[in-house]
């Protein structure tokens, strides 16, 4: 029985919203347990509410410590200035410990961001993120083409074979996750806890 993870940051909401459909995928896969969590803000609250931030999720928040209780956890960002938001960095970065006991190797690992803009970073955030996935020793999964609409030109989408994405717009153009990006954050969530659940029977 695969336990998954889906550990996110949402400013805005977009994140947020992903991290549920990642969770609606990884729930298809038959034993598996899923959990999804945030890391903390670390905006001032009178900056964060100025901002436009959205405070108030339901997502319980994690901590470090827990991440080597699951056999596959699922990252969410928002993408800033082409890398991971400020706030998932700090959490990972207070991982030192369980790189030190091993206590990642082995685990899998996968990504899922947004962007502003159809060409604001989303291959560099989702590729530069693999690289603490990989310091620790996990197995990187990302959304292989068997997903057909990561080549459709029906729509502007996010989605690449790094990660589930979506385009958020800004202004007047401002908009949530599409269907078609929600139904690609269903299919990694899917093949992420498919994979796990494999590698946690046969370790058994």
């Amino acid at each position: 029985m695969p336990k998954i993870l889906v550990l996110y940051y949402s400013s805005y909401g977009h994140i947020e919203i992903m991290a549920r459909a990642q969770a609606e995928g990884a729930a298809q896969v038959r034993g598996a347990e899923v959990t999804v969590k945030r890391v903390p803000e670390l905006a001032p609250p009178d900056v964060a509410r100025a901002s436009g931030f959205k405070l108030e999720q339901s997502a319980p928040l994690a901590v470090p410590d827990e991440l080597e209780q699951y056999d596959g956890i699922v990252f969410g960002t928002p993408t800033r200035f082409g890398n991971m938001a400020a706030q998932m960095r700090n959490f990972l970065d207070q991982t030192g410990p369980q790189w030190m006991r091993g206590a990642l190797v082995g685990k899998v690992g996968s990504v899922f961001c947004s962007t502003a803009s159809q060409h604001g970073g989303q291959e560099t955030t989702l590729t530069s993120f693999h690289n603490t996935l990989l310091h620790h020793g996990m197995i990187v999964v990302g959304l292989p083409y068997t997903f057909k609409d990561l080549t459709t030109m029906r729509e502007i989408s996010g989605g690449t074979p790094y990660g589930a994405s979506c385009v958020t717009g800004a202004g007047s153009e401002l908009r949530m996750p599409t269907p078609l990006e929600l139904e690609m954050c269903r299919y990694q969530g899917e093949h992420v806890t498919r994979i796990t659940s494999r590698l946690v029977a046969g370790a058994g």
